[in-house]
């Protein structure tokens, strides 16, 4: 497996970027939208991102392979409900939710649950 010592030599932030935040932004989205009748419009304005970016999240073209990973955590699953009841109730800024993700971040840096990341080609030992 693949932990977080080994992930800091290939710049985790950057994996996360990559993979995890995806599949975090994927969860919101389709919270947003299948649980509070959002639509793709609106959930891209309060994410702050496109239209086209909400429907490569909800379509699970982009974070697909972790969604299933981080939807099964129930800490990650807890967290991301807090994002959508806060953004539903307009009573999270972006700045919250940028914290909360950076938190859930840590979480699993800190329990090793980065080793979710570890299927990747680019993660592979050479």
């Amino acid at each position: 497996m693949l932990y977080w010592k080994e992930l800091s030599m290939k710049n985790p932030c950057e994996m996360i970027a990559r993979y995890i935040l995806p599949a975090f932004r994927s969860l919101i989205a389709k919270g947003l939208i299948d649980d509070h009748g959002f639509t793709q419009v609106a959930a891209a304005a309060k994410l702050g991102t496109t239209q086209a970016s909400i429907s490569y999240y909800i379509s699970s073209k982009r974070g697909e392979k972790y969604i299933n990973l981080l939807k099964n955590n129930q800490h990650v699953q807890k967290k991301i409900n807090e994002i959508i009841e806060g953004l539903v109730t307009t009573s999270f800024s972006s700045e919250e939710v940028t914290g909360t993700l950076c938190d859930l971040c840590i979480f699993l840096r800190d329990n090793n649950q980065l080793n979710l990341i570890q299927g990747d080609d680019v993660l592979h030992k050479k």
